[in-house]
């Protein structure tokens, strides 16, 4: 049976770009294409742009998830030279120059930009998955926020003191800025949120632990805005474990440097890897799978491909691999995004990119931020108030961003959330258990950990 060609206009004189993925880096490269005379196809397997950096709260019920995401033909409507395709792509023809799609059709391309972004590596241990999920999508932030108001439901419903215990116990795995957001945001919840609306049992006793192999959290971050996230934390009574690995999980907690610790829900966030990218091309990778590029971020000894983001690896000025921000893939899209009109159209040559660092920031909890500005460093209110304006800049749409605000404002003055609900085709909905279930047991159909969109 002859494959099917996807290829918009495959007739068309024009140049064809070909964008896998519409995270950060897919959709600025894309936006720096729109209006020129270059057809470009951006291929997702979801129809959303989802802004990652805010999936914890998803995850902890401060917004919902049609907050943070918005659809990619809205985001690129305005554009007529750029066509948007829903589906998965399975491999690359490099003989043929042909995207491989996974209901067996193709999409043709004169130049290939791979943004396909990553996924979290559970270091050799995929079974966990299913019991700590990683904030990566919408569907694992709806599971992580079910199962944790799930589990105050059912301590309220225990007579065992011990299991309520376990119940309102959290383990957030990994000290990075994902997993120091999260702590903090799952501690406020408990303290602020919860803690008026249940009679049989006080949230505010709940128990949060950050767990980090490393020796202190914020590893990326100066000495000085780590021991400030940790004092914050510890504050909000966040249980800050450094220098102790997670050596096993199962549906009723983690055992940790060789102690066993119940707890009713657990979230990874202790590595990445990228997407398989590099097998598709058939090219050799560093260590998280990603792609070694050349400055101009073209694939080496593989003609007319790129890749950015997540999905490569670049030296910045300095020698040391870009880290894997939201804020470098966002500036490789613009880059590569102006340098191929100017290569296609003009002849050009591909000029390289230089990484302009606007700083590194993680949010700790309510009024308390870290920022890193390389030489300069702030913390607490106003690094606050400065992390809150760039990620509501960030957002994509003006509505998502005036709806954002309005809910963080109104958060603040009353300390509740407003996403608490638990439905019935929430992941861990139907998981409730009779109160005398040995703790965890309600785990097992947690759901399938699944990578980020590209």
């Amino acid at each position: 049976m002859p494959q099917l060609d996807r290829t918009p206009a495959p007739v068309d004189s024009r140049p064809h770009v070909v964008i896998v993925g519409a995270g950060f880096g897919g959709l600025a490269c894309a936006g720096s294409l729109g209006g020129t005379n270059i057809r470009v196809t951006v291929i997702d397997r979801h129809n959303y742009h989802l802004f990652v950096p805010l999936l914890y709260q998803v995850a902890t019920a401060a917004l919902s998830p049609a907050d943070i995401a918005e659809p990619i033909r809205r985001i690129l409507s305005r554009h007529p030279n750029i066509d948007v395709l829903m589906g998965e792509v399975t491999g690359i023809d490099q003989a043929q120059k042909r995207v491989m799609l996974a209901d067996g059709s193709f999409v043709s391309y004169d130049r290939l930009v791979l943004a396909t972004g990553s996924s979290y590596s559970y270091f050799g241990h995929d079974d966990w998955a299913a019991i700590a999920p990683g904030l990566k999508t919408i569907e694992n932030a709806r599971r992580i926020r079910a199962r944790l108001l799930m589990s105050f439901e059912q301590a309220e419903m225990c007579d065992d003191p011990e299991r309520q215990k376990a119940l309102m116990t959290s383990i957030i795995v990994g000290g990075g800025p994902t997993g120091v957001e999260m702590a903090g945001s799952i501690a406020e919840l408990a303290r602020h949120a919860l803690a008026k609306d249940f009679r049989r049992i006080d949230p505010r006793a709940a128990k949060v632990l950050l767990v980090e192999a490393g020796p202190r959290i914020l590893a990326s971050f100066p000495d000085d805005l780590a021991t400030y996230a940790r004092r914050k934390l510890e504050e909000l009574g966040v249980v800050v474990l450094t220098g102790q690995a997670v050596e096993s999980i199962t549906p009723e907690g983690a055992t940790v440097a060789g102690r066993f610790i119940p707890a009713g829900t657990i979230v990874w966030g202790a590595g990445v890897k990228a997407s398989p990218a590099g097998r598709w091309l058939g090219v050799d990778t560093d260590r998280a799978g990603r792609i070694p590029v050349n400055a101009d971020m073209s694939v080496p000894g593989v003609p007319d491909v790129y890749a950015l983001g997540d999905t490569a690896t670049l030296a910045g000025d300095d020698g040391k691999p870009l880290p894997g921000l939201a804020q470098v893939a966002k500036q490789q899209g613009e880059h590569l995004g102006a340098a191929l009109e100017a290569n296609l159209l003009r002849g050009q040559p591909m000029e390289p990119f230089h990484f302009h660092n606007r700083g590194n920031t993680a949010i700790v909890g309510r009024s308390a931020a870290v920022f890193d500005f390389g030489r300069r460093h702030l913390k607490g209110w106003f690094a606050w108030v400065l992390w809150a304006i760039i990620h509501v800049y960030l957002l994509v749409g003006f509505q998502k961003r005036v709806l954002v605000t309005l809910q963080w404002l109104w958060r603040y003055a009353t300390y509740q959330r407003g996403a608490r609900l638990i439905t019935r085709d929430s992941p861990a909905s139907a998981s409730v258990q009779p109160a005398a279930a040995p703790v965890g047991r309600e785990e097992q159909p947690f759901g399938e950990a699944r990578r980020r969109q590209g």
